[in-house]
This record gives C-alpha cells, sequence and structure tokens, in this order.
C-alpha cells in the first residue's frame, strides 16, 4: 500500500501504532515481533507472490551469519554476497542482458519477463553492508527478529533509506515511549509525515503533468514542442526531488512515530556548486553506500589519480545500473562518473570556480543528464535534446508556476527534518498541520495515487 493511500492512513498505520502502543505498555517482549509480522504484512499486500522471495532472503542471510559465527571462512561471506547478487540479477537484470546478448549474437532470446519484488535492489544492499561488515569484524550477530526488522522495516523496505546496520540495531532494544521526549518525538514523526505527503501530493505528482505528457509524444511520436520539451527539462528534476524526498521525509517521520530514527536522505541538493556537492546532498545514504562499498574498494584515492578517477568512473556506471536495467541508465551513471573525475582532476591541478558559476554548471548538467534518466530509450532522449536545441514542434506556452514555486521551495526552504526540529511545539502550528492534512486527504480522496518514481528501482 502508498503511504499516499486511504489504506495506509486511515487503517494501516492507525491500527499499526495502536498494536505497537500495547505491547509496548503491556508486553514489551512482543514489541519487536509484532514490528516485524507488521513489516511482512505491509510488504505482503503489494504481491503476496514476492512475500516469500523477502522471507527466504532473510532467513537465507541471517543462516549464512550464524555459520559464519561457528565457522569464520570468508569465501562463505563472499558466496552468500553473490547469491544475493544473482537473485537481484535473476529479477531485474535477465531480461537486460539477454537483450545485450542477442544484439551481439544476432539471435533472439525470449524474455523471461519477470515481474520486478518492490525493494529487491533496497534490501539486497542491506543484506550486503551486513554481511560485509561480518566479514571485516565490524558487526556482531543478532537474532532472527531484528535482524528481520533491519531488513523489513517496513517504513524503509521499499525505497529506503539505506540504513547500516549500527544506525538501527541499537533502537531496536530502547522502550521509545518510556523516554522523556516520547510525546515531542512522535509529534514531530506526524509533522514530517505530513509535510511529505505535501511534498508528494502538492509539488511532486502536479509536476508529473508536465513531464510525463512530453516524454509519452516524444517515445510514442518521434516528436515533442520545443515549448513541452524545456516545460519536461525544467520539471522533472524538481518532480523526482519531491517526489523522493517526499517519500523519505514520510519514511523518517512514520519510523520516528515507532521509535526509531533513520538516517537523512536528503539535504537541499539543487544549491550544490559542484557535482560532488550534489551526491553529497542527494540520496546520500545511497552515495554513501557506493563510496564504502564500492569506490573504497575499487581503490579510492589511495593508490593514484589514474586509478581513483578509474574507481569514480566506475562507482558511478554501476550506480547508474542500480537505478535501472537500461543502457539509458548505464550512461547516465557514465556521464555523472566523468563529471566527478573532471571535478577532482580539476582539484587536484589547484583550479577553483567561483560559487556561482559552479552552481550554473551543475544544475544545466543535472537537468541535461536527467533528460537521459527519465527516457525509456536513446531514441526519446535524443527526440527530446533536439527540441530543446529548437527542432520540435510548436506549443504552447511553458507553464512555469508550479515550476518556480517548486524551484523556490528546493532552494529556499529548509529541509523537512530541519524544519520539524525547529518549528515551535505551538497549538497553532498544530492546528494548521491538522488542516493540512485534512486537506491531503481530500486531495488523495479526489486524485489518483501516484506511485513514487523510486519504487521502480
Amino acid at each position: 500500500m502508498l503511504f499516499n493511500s486511504f489504506a495506509f492512513l486511515l487503517v494501516f498505520l492507525p491500527a499499526a501504532l495502536i498494536l505497537h502502543w500495547l505491547a509496548e505498555r503491556y508486553s514489551p517482549q512482543w514489541r519487536l515481533p509484532l514490528l516485524a509480522v507488521l513489516s511482512l504484512m505491509f510488504y505482503g499486500y503489494w504481491d503476496w507472490r514476492f512475500l516469500p522471495l523477502l522471507m527466504i532472503s532473510i532467513l537465507f542471510n541471517w543462516i549464512v551469519a550464524r555459520v559464519f559465527g561457528h565457522w569464520s571462512q570468508r569465501a562463505l561471506i563472499w558466496c552468500a554476497i553473490i547469491v544475493n547478487l544473482l537473485v537481484l540479477g535473476v529479477f531485474k537484470y535477465a531480461d537486460f542482458a539477454m537483450g545485450i546478448a542477442g544484439n551481439f549474437l544476432q539471435q533472439t532470446f525470449d524474455p523471461l519477463a519477470l515481474a520486478l519484488p518492490l525493494g529487491i535492489s533496497f534490501f539486497t544492499f542491506h543484506h550486503i553492508m551486513y554481511l560485509t561488515d561480518l566479514k571485516a569484524g565490524r558487526a556482531p550477530q543478532f537474532g532472527l527478529i531484528r535482524y528481520t526488522l533491519y531488513i523489513a522495516f517496513f517504513p524503509q523496505v521499499l525505497a529506503g533509506p539505506l540504513v547500516r546496520w549500527t544506525e538501527i540495531m541499537h533502537q531496536f532494544d530502547e522502550r521509545p515511549y518510556l523516554r522523556s521526549d516520547a510525546a515531542e518525538r512522535f509529534a514531530r514523526g506526524l509533522v514530517l509525515l505530513a509535510i511529505g505527503l505535501g511534498k508528494k501530493v502538492f509539488i511532486g505528482d502536479p509536476l508529473s503533468l508536465y513531464v510525463n505528457p512530453a516524454y509519452e509524444a516524444a517515445a510514442a511520436a518521434g516528436a515533442v514542442s520545443v515549448q513541452a520539451a524545456w516545460q519536461a527539462l525544467l520539471a522533472f528534476p524538481l518532480q523526482i526531488y519531491f517526489d523522493f524526498s517526499g517519500y523519505t521525509d514520510m519514511a523518517l517521520g512514520i519510523a520516528l512515530m515507532f521509535g526509531i530514527v533513520l538516517p537523512q536522505n536528503f539535504e537541499r541538493p539543487y544549491r550544490a556548486t559542484s557535482l560532488q556537492d550534489f551526491w553529497r546532498r542527494w540520496h546520500m545514504t545511497l552515495s554513501r553506500f557506493l563510496r564504502d562499498y564500492l569506490y573504497i574498494g575499487l581503490g579510492g584515492n589511495r593508490h593514484g589519480l589514474a586509478l581513483q578517477l578509474f574507481a569514480l568512473f566506475m562507482t558511478m556506471t554501476l550506480g547508474g545500473l542500480w537505478h535501472g536495467a537500461g543502457l539509458t541508465y548505464v550512461v547516465w551513471g557514465m556521464m555523472h562518473g566523468a563529471g566527478l573525475a573532471i571535478g577532482v582532476a580539476w582539484h587536484k591541478a589547484g583550479m577553483r570556480m567561483p560559487p556561482l558559476a559552479g552552481w550554473v554548471l551543475t544544475t544545466v548538467f543535472i537537468a541535461l543528464t536527467f533528460v537521459l534518466f527519465r527516457s525509456p530509450n536513446f531514441d526519446t532522449a535524443w527526440t527530446m535534446y533536439d527540441a530543446l536545441i529548437g527542432h520540435g514542434l510548436d506549443g504552447e506556452r511553458i507553464r512555469w508556476r508550479t515550476i518556480l514555486l517548486a524551484a523556490v521551495v528546493a532552494l529556499a526552504g529548509p529541509t523537512a527534518w530541519a524544519f520539524t526540529n525547529r518549528v515551535p511545539p505551538w497549538r497553532s502550528v498544530a492546528a494548521l498541520l491538522a488542516v493540512m492534512f485534512v486537506v491531503i486527504l481530500f486531495k488523495i480522496g479526489d486524485d489518483a495515487n501516484y506511485e513514487f518514481i523510486y519504487f521502480q528501482f
């Protein structure tokens, strides 16, 4: 069920909170098993056929960790990591790989056409983070219930944030409603939920009306108007930001209501003055994963400039492939890898750039490469780029009001986390947020529910 749906907001979440409070109040030993069951129910609601895959994945990796505790063979962990990647590869990349192989061998292979289990990329990376730290001697053993919650905790199982075991495992042992600030944390969780819903419903979803028709026209007819192309170019970076950061705000808020603090994922990324700065602010938990578990493993910055540039390029190329089984994602990742490598070489040469110029170049680069990210194929991307330079159809004037509002909020506004921790606990604020929540419910009831963009990854 979607966070922005009646089924979640009016049924599942209230029921889960009541049951969680009862367990915490009267039978604390059942709190974690209850959260595990609720998380599995939440995941199974999407498609019960994928629930066994998640449960087998959890059980397999937990057993591997247990065996490793008695038989410390590093090869065991490597085999488990390979198995996790193979499962991800079969569901997400098998048809993509067969298509490339077919083109190379000039043969046609029947696609497997497997449905992509929601969240498989995220829970696979969680397994890999834990197993890698276990192999390095940094991670302890955990019971099955706690490990299940680490992987499947419902606020973050579908689209993150990517949480390290060090950030969450100790919180499962706390009695969250016995804390002196329990009421304040619960209230701030509600604020985060409301803000995230507002970002998704009032900004992210309306921007899709500027983006989707342009790319659909480019893909279907091979032509799009110049105005529509520019409108989509400006709107999509903002749409994906408010859609994904809105989801993250909701995830952080929901988790906080259950007494769990999840890591932040965004820090005003469109204020970045370099590409490196952008990736420190955008999808921060993924950037951190790629840095610590891939970039450093490829050599990082420890073995000379040439290897550092290669590691950057390969890390971002694989990061692009993680986003989707398509060459457009790979090339998008390659472009960001090349951009980051150029930035490192620029600084190594002792050159500097004025912040304003850096911001302009970074923003233009991100917007232009997002065209490739959003396009289903290279033909669509080329049609969009061609229209951007004036080789497109005539169309209506650009509708700029929603785009301008979104840009102002993204650039000038604080993050939802910062706002939530600054807002005073006044009744007037509570009343305003209550009204906002009611308006959101009416908006959800009036419009079709839009899925979150990152659910496809």
